[in-house]
């Protein structure tokens, strides 16, 4: 929850500062590195909506009690990897194995 809260957070800072109107540099080199550095923050929080999706449905998980389950094998998921990312769906060998076939697929 903390997790997500301070994602919630940032992107309320980030909301504050596009309603503050827009960029004003006179210069068009700062311009231009001004609206580079918007365009990167606004990736960034699109990322992070996206992850807010995957914390919410972690949190689904914990209260059905099929947190910590591979959802392809059924497995436990080590707690190795729960802690380095609480939002794992899969264990590390599933993982990898999706992510060659996926690979593969996008070879073809």
């Amino acid at each position: 929850m903390k997790w997500r809260n301070d994602i919630l957070e940032e992107s309320r800072g980030t909301l504050n500062q596009l309603q503050d109107g827009p960029i004003r540099e006179p210069d068009l080199n700062d311009r231009a590195s001004s609206e580079t550095d918007w365009g990167i923050e606004l990736r960034t929080r699109d990322r992070q909506r996206k992850l807010i999706a995957k914390i919410d449905a972690a949190l689904r998980r914990i209260k059905e009690g099929e947190y910590g389950y591979c959802q392809v094998t059924g497995e436990p998921i080590s707690l190795a990897r729960l802690r380095a990312r609480p939002i794992a769906t899969m264990t590390l060998e599933a993982q990898e194995r999706h992510e060659r076939q996926e690979r593969v697929s996008r070879d073809d």
